[in-house]
């Protein structure tokens, strides 16, 4: 049996194209340690969550590649947002008001009678900016009693109450991320972003449905429509704007400690038209700039119109994967659990996000254990190296699946690679080390496998290889100093009476 290279060795030689196996280096006496000292800390029936908590915190995370932008910021940030722009805030509705005449003729009556708040007033009152808080993301759901909507309508809801101010406020969003992710050690994120510019086109609405079935037929339409929207040039401008609008968000983000690369999503919410023409403009813009590094596709899963036509979508991202060979997919598959959508809905949607979009990454992968073809998909994505994008959190928040019901470890046993993931950090008010923390309390893995994983965030993401082996060099630095502060904190450990 061949001995495994340890993580930082094992990236480098994947990303050459070297073999991955050879004999392991001697193991250093502070990783030894270090494993020893974790070891302990998830032992028995119930591990040390706060000597995890505490571990995970200072432990460097390569990445963090299953990544919202707009789901990362937390309520506090966006009510500052809300000032900034002038709005106000509806007291009993507790959405954003943008309507200049509504502002001003609110603010001319007497504060007491006023129903639209600034957010400074809001933050002043600790009953209304509780309701609020609530609203705007998940915040006291497990700890009261009274009537509420049920989880995932309240995590998808939350997007509406702070959009107006989401996406005007770009680069202070990511600064907040940025400066979040250096004080836990993480080094790179992967963050979906804006969705890209579309334009509708009832007529290939009409064919797309007609046609799904037909692959030749629905080939010509989309043929069709792409050398439309392709020869537009308004439609082209809109994709310029679009990418200088991220460029000049994200300038000066990055630098000696911190990398942060984007991806565009489509929303499957929408007409075929409106999903078609988004994917166009996402993979055009990613041939543009070298920080847009992938294009995804977001909306709860389950909804109608997904579930309607997720093998339409499949085969768009087909035929933009032909057009656009070298642009990366990740892909939001089997963000499903039983008795969201009936049986027959959880059976196909990895397979597919596979076998016919050619996704390089899968998001969520929850209904694995449900898919007809379970088996070939996990020998699929071991053979090709295609990664499953763990969300614990929003897994176990939206659908109710955590601990032995998590297909995680069918993905570990089977050999699927896969990366821990924050998802919407600011909706659930989580952090990525608190990810890290679930995975080795219910999960028990290995310091090694632990370690492993926090490379494997480097390995798969959207990166070119130079960028790739950067990272992995800064992260192989960024372990020694913790393992040496690992094995100095173990060393003063008083011995338990």
């Amino acid at each position: 049996m061949h001995k495994t290279l340890t993580a930082g060795a094992l990236l480098a030689l994947a990303v050459a194209g070297a073999p991955a196996v050879a004999k392991e280096p001697a193991t250093g006496a502070n990783e030894a340690k270090t494993a020893r000292h974790y070891a302990a800390l998830i032992a028995g029936d119930q591990p040390n969550l706060a000597g995890l908590t505490m571990f995970f915190t200072q432990m460097p995370k390569g990445g963090d590649l299953h990544h919202h932008y707009s789901g990362a910021i937390y309520a506090e940030s966006y009510v500052d947002f809300v000032d900034k722009q002038g709005f106000c805030i509806d007291k009993n509705s507790y959405r954003i008001e943008t309507d200049k005449a509504v502002i001003a003729a609110e603010r001319a009556k007497p504060a007491a009678q006023r129903t639209c708040l600034s957010g400074a007033e809001v933050n002043a009152d600790e009953n209304t900016w509780r309701e609020l808080v609530k609203r705007w993301s998940n915040k006291d759901f497990y700890n009261h009693f009274s009537e509420q909507i049920a989880p995932d309508r309240r995590f998808f809801h939350t997007f509406g109450y702070f959009g107006p101010v989401a996406n005007d406020n770009l680069r202070e969003g990511l600064q907040e991320i940025k400066t979040r992710a250096i004080a836990e050690n993480v080094g790179y994120i992967e963050t979906m972003f804006l969705l890209s510019p579309f334009v509708p086109n009832a007529d290939f609405d009409t064919q797309a449905w007609k046609n799904v079935d037909d692959d030749k037929a629905l080939d010509a339409a989309m043929r069709a429509a792409f050398a439309k929207l392709d020869a537009d040039p308004a439609f082209n401008k809109t994709i310029d704007d679009f990418v200088a609008n991220i460029v000049k968000a994200s300038d000066g983000i990055d630098d000696e400690r911190f990398t942060m690369r984007y991806q565009n999503y489509v929303l499957r919410l929408l007409n075929p038209s409106m999903v078609f023409s988004s994917m166009v403009s996402s993979f055009k813009a990613a041939q543009k700039n070298p920080r847009i590094v992938g294009v995804n596709i977001v909306g709860q899963e389950s909804q109608h119109v997904p579930m309607r036509d997720y093998l339409l979508h499949m085969k768009m991202f087909r035929f933009m994967k032909a057009k656009y060979p070298d642009v990366k997919v990740a892909m939001h598959a089997g963000e499903l659990a039983l008795g969201e959508v009936p049986p027959e809905g959880l059976k196909f949607h990895i397979d597919q996000a596979v076998s016919v979009a050619g996704a390089h990454r899968i998001g969520h992968g929850l209904d694995l254990a449900h898919e007809a073809n379970a088996p070939a998909i996990m020998k699929t994505m071991r053979d090709k190296d295609i990664p499953v994008e763990i969300n614990l959190t929003s897994n176990a928040f939206i659908s109710g699946v955590a601990g032995a019901s998590h297909p995680l470890n069918l993905y570990r046993r089977y050999g699927v690679p896969y990366v821990i993931s924050t998802d919407d950090a600011g909706v659930t008010r989580h952090t990525l080390s608190q990810e890290y923390v679930q995975f080795a309390s219910q999960f028990k893995p290995s310091y090694a496998e632990v370690k492993k994983t926090s490379y494997a965030s480097i390995r798969y993401a959207f990166l070119p290889v130079a960028e790739k082996q950067r990272l992995t060099r800064q992260l192989d630095g960024r372990f020694a100093d913790f393992e040496a502060a690992m094995a100095a904190l173990d060393a003063r450990a008083v011995p338990a009476k």
